[in-house]
């Protein structure tokens, strides 16, 4: 990939959070693929063959009166990636249960220990969604269940899951990037019931499942629920997020018209998970 030409975007941000978070989140599902926090922002990488000039319209956070933004942006040849990473990643702990970390980083003493090569896959942990998705599985029984992570980014997810005793267990993302990056987080954390997939909700046809974790975004959501819910299993369980607060009431309505019973929310930042079960 040594030839792959960049469009690197840096951000100064104010203030900082939840601002930059709330900007990484609607870039990585603008199509960028890597974020380097940097002391006023964030520095944000996306393919050329992928960009367009735009590419930030539906970025709703540079609309908004709460946040001072201003960017700028050139061409780069991609550089060591892993490199960069290795400066900027930090491991992750929650709720003094689950670690995620890089190979390089020591080993934690908590129950759960997931190593991912902290490549450009969105995905790490360190995003509120990401975080509050390891909280609900954590908190719910897996043992033995088969499980959809659906928009996987780095495995994260799919991979607590076979941790708490999940299988079989398909994880899927449209992006080329982030299936690769999965397949070896999988291989990595020596797991043995995971299929990565690369797709979007139409690989789902005829399948099924007891718990289904999608974490994407509010649109994407509304436009697979429907088949979403056809391949949950009687009492199944669907783990929502990717969007704010605010979306609550669409999402909700959207669920309750399939059947589904709300359950519980996580909240973090404005941020929000839910759990469903029908």
């Amino acid at each position: 990939m040594s030839n792959i030409i960049y469009i690197g975007y840096e951000f100064k941000v104010t203030p900082l959070q939840p601002g930059v978070e709330i900007l990484i989140a609607e870039l990585g599902y603008a199509g960028f693929e890597s974020f380097v926090e940097t002391e006023q922002g964030t520095t944000a990488y996306i393919q050329k063959e992928e960009w367009h000039a735009n590419i930030l319209d539906d970025i709703q956070i540079l609309q908004s009166d709460e946040f001072e933004i201003s960017y700028e942006f050139n061409e780069i040849e991609q550089t060591n990636w892993n490199a960069e990473w290795e400066k900027n990643f930090n491991p992750i702990v929650v709720d003094d249960v689950c670690a995620v970390r890089a190979p390089f980083h020591e080993k934690f003493d908590t129950e759960y220990d997931i190593v991912i090569e902290p490549k450009m896959s969105f995905g790490t942990g360190h995003h509120e969604t990401t975080h509050m998705m390891i909280q609900h599985i954590l908190k719910n029984d897996f043992s033995g269940k088969s499980v959809l992570d659906m928009g996987c980014g780095t495995g994260v997810l799919a991979i607590l899951a076979e941790m708490k005793g999940a299988q079989p267990i398909d994880a899927v993302d449209y992006d080329n990037w982030c299936y690769l990056n999965s397949l070896e987080n999988v291989e990595r954390n020596n797991c043995e019931h995971i299929t990565v997939i690369e797709g979007d909700a139409s690989v789902l046809e005829g399948k099924n499942y007891d718990v289904i974790i999608a974490n994407i975004n509010r649109n994407i959501l509304l436009q697979d629920m429907k088949t979403y819910v056809s391949c949950l299993n009687d009492n199944g369980t669907l783990f929502l997020s990717g969007f704010y607060n605010d979306d609550i009431p669409v999402i909700q309505e959207a669920c309750e018209a399939l059947q589904l019973k709300f359950q519980e929310k996580l909240e973090r930042n404005n941020w929000v998970a839910l759990k469903f079960i029908n």
